[in-house]
């Protein structure tokens, strides 16, 4: 049974552990400390605020482990702050932090938090209905790299991507019902055991 490891330093955790546990054969749980990556076969990096995660990532001496796993092959899938935390390039800073996806991000690229919003899509990669999505200050992607392969546009821009073990969504698949993401997440995840 695969084990998702749910990075619990910030952002919506218990919204993904509640939507992994309506999977079956999968277990999810919290981590926050470098050995316990040791214990998990993935790991989501959730939503909330990029530049206090990365710190918190340093902080807690997770960076340099978390990035050699996904490195190494562990799936890895990054919601909103999680998107920019895996992005090779942020536009407009120097600091990157996990640098691990082919990706350039743009934090609050949708606008403040006056501008968030939900739509739907349909996203044929991932389910065969339309979804309902959750943007919230969310990033976008403005350029990819010749391996990555954009799952999703919403308004013209890269929403949604994936790149062998890592996958990147600017939304916030946790905070609806619809479980599609988590689903397409624990396939990958079980590709790789």
């Amino acid at each position: 049974m695969p084990v998702i490891g749910i990075l619990a330093l910030q952002g919506s955790i218990e919204e993904h552990l509640d939507l992994f546990g309506k999977i079956k054969g999968v277990s999810a749980r919290k981590i926050k400390y470098a050995a316990e990556l040791k214990e998990i076969d993935a790991l989501v990096i959730p939503g909330g605020e990029s530049t206090t995660m990365g710190k918190l990532l340093r902080d807690f001496g997770l960076l340099e482990p978390a990035a050699d796993r996904i490195k190494n092959g562990m799936p890895v899938w990054g919601t909103c702050a999680g998107m920019i935390l895996l992005a090779k390039n942020i536009v407009g800073e120097q600091t990157v932090h996990l640098g691990a996806m082919d990706i350039s991000a743009r934090r609050n690229a949708y606008g403040s938090q006056l501008d968030s919003f939900k739509t739907t899509a349909l996203i044929p990669a991932v389910s065969e209905k339309e979804i309902p999505l959750v943007f919230i200050r969310a990033p976008w992607v403005e350029s990819v790299g010749e391996n990555v392969r954009v799952l999703a546009c919403i308004n013209g821009k890269i929403a949604a991507a994936r790149q062998d073990n890592m996958l990147a969504t600017a939304f916030h698949p946790e905070l609806t019902e619809d479980a599609s993401f988590h689903k397409y997440f624990v396939d990958m995840v079980r590709k790789k055991m």
